[in-house]
């Protein structure tokens, strides 16, 4: 018997592909259950395609056979088979493959899909092997071939007995190490779970034998209970997808059994969306929107993705790339026969085909979330509560790119209705002359309903958003205007209110500038400018901002790992000059410097209390208030 040396290949390459491509070692029973699913389909074409052979659909099949005393695992098919020549071919040469050459020889486009395509799955099996012995016998043939290699230098060939037609391929495994059991590759349930995880829809039953325990009838009434273990041969994979079937033929029930299977989630999908796409590029896909997020969806650690199958297979556990960030709370599957895979089948190759997917996917969750927005208020707040933050996230990342895509499905709470409503209800039931949305940013409803900036858009009887995720209002000043109407924080300088005069060219009230003036200089660079309010009714003070850096934004960003960097926001000290604390600072004006100094360090210390600001100095502050009550 003469050992024969591997083709056009070395063992640096051998040891390369079989120790790097692959990331996970138990992919080798995926690669070798759907080299025989190949083998079956080209059986199977030739018994469609030709009279005088006769098969019967129980005659197609995979077994998976473990054996812990010889430390073997066999994988055995009822396949088309290999001659000598085929052995030497497929095997012999690394990355040959025969699949590829059996579709181009026979022009197979649509109908049968044969997976495998590079020749190179089979050699992923000498990861968990230090010997691999390949028994197969071609159809048209009387005798088989055994081809038998160690996975170095080279192979033998050599003639064997073989009753049936198709391919038996026998692993040896290799001694456990300390990093590596092998073992596990002997176990029935280990098995079990490699082959429902990665080939659970391939289409012909793979077969195992499967232990269970039945109860042992005995006369004895009282006596205990007996169990035998019994062994029996069963088919372990599904076979027919259910993304396959036609959706006249599934229920809700099947959908959410399928979600819970797949162990998408353990809450109930509020919505399932089931896709079939035909023509240049095939694809199936179902997908699902959760109704609660995962523990670590907000975290660094939070992989998004769908599962991706080609031809029932599958390739990718999580393949972001089908999903934008905006939507990675979506659960499901692709699958396609269409996609251009990589050598190891494992990864895509980022081409026009996965984009195309990707992008009417996008589409398809957009559309569904806004008719359960227009059509079940209900379950879409329940969605938004647990997802509503990562829409945001959208609007604001990537410079505001996605914006108009996720704009109409964001939601807010409104200050005259007293419930979450979107920036298109609030445009419809503005009043003519107003011209601006109007928002609020803090902690909760609660306190920034009590906010005095709001008193006097209230009086107005104009709505305002109140915006109590981080997120909000970076959002916000990313989108900038909505249906042509700008954006107005009620913290904002400038309210664009009609009847709200330019208060640089505003002449004070006789006295009230000198003392302002003193306020702000008091003050000194903690604000840009002391002003008297034509907002405030019942407070004596509140803070505003210029520019593009609120005083929300500010403490978001300080609260931040680097601090923000810095970031400040131009903040005006607003006085409400009705209001009896200033009639006290006016009294004692141009007789009591330290007092003024200290209703100075008051009033803005109290306008940075009702922003959720802690005082720089508390001790001071309180000081302060204790001169001040002594009058």
């Amino acid at each position: 018997m003469e050992k024969k040396e591997f083709k056009a290949e070395s063992k640096r390459l051998l040891d390369l592909m079989i120790n790097s491509i692959y990331t996970h070692k138990e992919i080798f029973l995926r690669e070798l259950i759907s080299n025989a699913s190949d083998a079956i389909d080209k059986r199977y074409y030739q018994a469609l395609t030709r009279e005088d052979l006769q098969f019967k659909k129980e005659d197609f099949y995979i077994e998976v056979i473990p054996n812990k005393e010889e430390r073997t695992l066999r994988v055995v098919d009822t396949g088309i088979g290999m001659t000598s020549e085929e052995l030497e071919e497929n095997l012999g040469t690394i990355a040959k493959s025969g699949s590829l050459t059996f579709k181009k020889e026979n022009e197979i486009k649509d109908g049968i899909d044969i997976i495998g395509q590079f020749g190179i799955g089979f050699y992923s099996a000498f990861m968990v092997s230090e010997r691999i012995i390949v028994k197969s016998r071609a159809l048209d043939e009387a005798k088989g071939f055994r081809w038998e290699s160690d996975g170095s230098e080279g192979y033998t060939i050599e003639e064997t007995e073989k009753a049936q037609v198709g391919t038996e391929v026998i692993l040896k495994l290799r001694e456990n190490t300390e990093e590596e059991n092998y073992d596990e590759f002997l176990e029935e349930y280990q098995l079990r779970e490699i082959i429902k995880r990665y080939s659970d829809f391939i289409r012909y039953p793979i077969k195992m034998e499967v232990t269970s325990h039945e109860k042992v009838e005995t006369e004895e009434e009282e006596k205990k209970p007996e169990y035998k273990e019994v062994k029996k041969v069963e088919t372990v994979n599904s076979m027919v997808p259910m993304w396959r079937k036609n959706k006249s033929q599934l229920e809700e029930e099947d959908y959410i059994n399928f979600y819970q299977e797949k162990r998408y989630g353990f809450d109930k999908p509020l919505k399932y969306i089931h896709m079939k796409a035909d023509g240049s590029l095939r694809y199936s896909s179902i997908l699902y929107i959760p109704e609660k997020a995962p523990y670590d969806f907000y975290t660094r650690e939070y992989e998004k993705g769908l599962e991706l199958y080609s031809s029932g297979v599958l390739i990718m556990e999580k393949c972001p790339d089908l999903l934008p960030d905006y939507f990675s709370f979506v659960k499901g599957m692709v699958d396609s026969e269409d996609l251009s895979l990589n050598i190891s089948r494992e990864m895509l190759q980022h081409d026009r085909q996965l984009q195309v997917i990707a992008k009417k996917i996008k589409e398809k969750i957009k559309t569904a979330l806004k008719s359960m927005l227009e059509s079940d208020r209900e379950k879409y707040e329940a969605f938004f509560d647990s997802f509503g933050k990562q829409l945001k996230f959208g609007v604001y990342s990537d410079f505001g790119q996605h914006k108009e895509t996720l704009q109409d499905l964001l939601l807010f709470y409104s200050s005259k209705r007293g419930k979450l409503i979107t920036l298109k209800e609030y445009v419809s039931e503005m009043p003519e002359e107003q011209q601006a949305i109007y928002y609020a940013s803090g902690e909760s409803v609660g306190k920034i309903d009590k906010m005095p900036q709001t008193e006097l858009l209230k009086d107005k009887g104009y709505e305002i958003l109140y915006l109590t995720d981080e997120v909000d209002e970076f959002a916000i000043k990313m989108m900038m205007k909505y249906d042509d109407k700008n954006f107005k924080s009620v913290s904002s300088s400038d309210l664009q209110l009609d009847d709200e005069k330019d208060e640089k060219s505003e002449e004070k009230k006789e006295g009230q500038e000198e003392i302002l003036q003193k306020i702000k200089e008091i003050l000194g660079d903690q604000v840009k400018d002391v002003r008297p309010s034509k907002r405030l009714k019942n407070h004596a003070v509140c803070l505003a901002a210029e520019g593009e850096l609120s005083i929300e934004m500010e403490k978001i960003l300080k609260s931040m790992p680097d601090g923000g960097m810095g970031a400040k926001s131009e903040k005006i000290l607003e006085i409400n000059t009705d209001h009896k604390m200033f009639k006290s600072l006016e009294k004692v004006f141009k007789t009591d410097e330290e007092k003024v100094k200290a209703y100075a360090n008051v009033f803005y210390n109290q306008a940075l209390l009702m922003e959720g600001i802690s005082p720089d100095d508390p001790v001071k502050y309180t000081e302060d208030v204790f001169r001040l009550i002594e009058e």
